[in-house]
């Protein structure tokens, strides 16, 4: 009987997908705080993750989308591209394992007030879109090594990506009564960096060699 490689392909895009979308957004920042704070206060948790995860997966596909039409036509520009990736991946993991010797905590107490659920939302909304740094982690990071997958593995390492994002917010939302003691203590983030240095590192040396492909 032979087995056929699409199932191992399969998980490993799932795989990629899923660490890659956990290590850019596991990082202490606003909108985690916020996140945070509203699951502490039990206000309007299940609208605030949900835009925050629809946000995330909408970049995300757009970046996928968008990064595998301009490699499909362009061999050079594919090259450039996973180059870019692989340098921005060992560039964000170097910095997480940096961040590893000086950790941080999360407090709720960063975060803003918000009462009602449209000041609530358009708060969520702002933290999200008007950072510029998801743009680059989820349009072009996300997008670019989206874009190195095979046809139909895309998709899989799209829904990778977006269960991460999932995990995430409704970790941080729902669990937060139980987590914020936890995020309080600098060591969890220290041990939370380097497994993202090292999730980063791996990654970049795995689009590494496309560039040359």
């Amino acid at each position: 009987m032979t087995f056929s490689p699409a199932p191992p392909a399969a998980l490993d895009a799932l795989l990629q997908g899923l660490g890659l979308s956990l290590g850019l957004i596991v990082a202490i920042g606003a909108q985690n705080a916020f996140v945070l704070r509203q699951g502490l206060r039990r206000e309007h948790v299940g609208p605030v993750v949900g835009l925050c995860v629809l946000a995330d997966v909408g970049l995300m596909g757009l970046g996928v989308a968008g990064m595998a039409e301009a490699v499909g036509g362009n061999r050079w520009l594919g090259r450039g591209l996973a180059l870019l990736g692989a340098l921005f991946l060992a560039g964000y993991g170097s910095r997480a394992l940096w961040r590893s010797l000086r950790p941080e905590a999360l407090l709720a107490s960063q975060a803003p007030r918000a009462r009602g659920l449209r000041a609530t939302l358009a708060q969520a909304a702002a933290f999200t879109l008007l950072n510029p740094h998801v743009y680059l982690d989820t349009v072009l990071l996300v997008g670019n090594v989206g874009a190195r997958q095979p046809g139909p593995l895309r998709l899989v390492f799209l829904a990778g990506a977006a269960t991460g994002s999932l995990l995430w917010f409704c970790l941080l939302g729902f669990g937060a009564r139980w987590l914020a003691p936890w995020f309080a203590r600098p060591m969890a983030w220290r041990v939370l960096d380097l497994l993202t240095g090292t999730t980063m590192w791996i990654l970049a040396l795995r689009l590494l060699p496309q560039a040359w492909a």
